[in-house]
This record gives structure tokens, sequence and C-alpha cells, in this order.
């Protein structure tokens, strides 16, 4: 198995996609923040003390989403035209969905990524105080579409939209 990242002689370095050819591409990621009951209340009631928590997550995963390259060192820039971050307040936590989309040479796999990894973070920000034991879970991509290796659901997934 190669891996494109890494030159003939193991060395890191950026994959060269110059030669490719813009296509629409989307990515839809997944993760879940698990939190206590009375966090759950404070988020159904907006009465949490820091404000609202959602509104906050999802500004931060929309800003994460357009930030990755400088967080990632071999992840390109690329023009994120589509950014949406779902937050779902469950019994035991915050269900959160990104999908990202570009019309460019490589893929918003990693965008996606970052945009539900910061999401979480920024709930865990505004609610940190009300619970010490908050938990980031299972971020992982769902969906992708478009590009040379085309489209791809993981198995046992709902498909993306459908998660809520």
């Amino acid at each position: 198995m190669s891996f494109p990242h890494l030159d003939a002689a193991g060395r890191a370095h950026m994959v060269d996609v110059t030669a490719k050819q813009p296509t629409v591409r989307t990515a839809t990621a997944r993760g879940f923040v698990r939190c206590s009951a009375e966090v759950i209340t404070a988020l159904r009631d907006g009465t949490a003390p820091k404000g609202d928590v959602l509104a906050v997550a999802r500004i931060a995963g929309i800003q994460a989403a357009k930030s990755t390259p400088a967080l990632l060192p071999l992840a390109h820039v690329i023009g994120v035209h589509r950014a949406n971050v779902e937050l779902d307040i469950v019994d035991d936590g915050v269900l959160i969905e990104a999908t990202v989309g570009t019309a460019d040479r490589t893929g918003v796999e990693m965008e996606a990524l970052t945009a539900v990894s910061v999401a979480a973070l920024g709930i865990v920000d505004m609610i940190k105080g009300l619970d010490r034991s908050v938990v980031i879970e299972d971020v992982r991509i769902v969906a992708k579409s478009g590009g040379r290796s085309g489209d791809w659901v993981r198995p046992g997934e709902d498909a993306p939209g459908d998660a809520r």
C-alpha cells in the first residue's frame, strides 16, 4: 500500500494536484458531544451561562472548514463553497453533522472533519463550567461525492441529513 503524502524516500510532502481538473465535490462528517442531563436541560432551555451554545458551535464549525489548511500542514488551500453545520440536542448529548462542498481539484473530507471537530470543541468550551466530564466521540466521514473515486457512503450510516 502506498501513501500519496509520502515521497519515494518516505518523507511527507504535499500531493501535486495541479494537473487535476476541478470537479464538484462534497463530504459529510458526523460527531457527538456526550454531556450531562444538566447540560441538556440548559441547552434545551437556552440557559447556558455563556449564551447560545449551538450558534457559537455552528459558526466555529463553518469557520474551521474554511481554515483547514492553516491547521493541517499538507491540506490544500481550496475554495470552500459550502459549509453547513447542523447540531441536534438529544437525550445524552449533541449530534453534529457538517457538509462541505467545493468545485476544486481535491476533496473536502478534511474540511468536513475539521468543521465537526471544532464545532464539538466550541460546545465543550461553552459548557465546561457546567460539565467537566463532557466527551467528544465518534468523529468520522460518513459520505463523500465527486472526484476520481466517486461517491461513497459509510456502511451502516444514514444518508447525509438523515441522522437527525
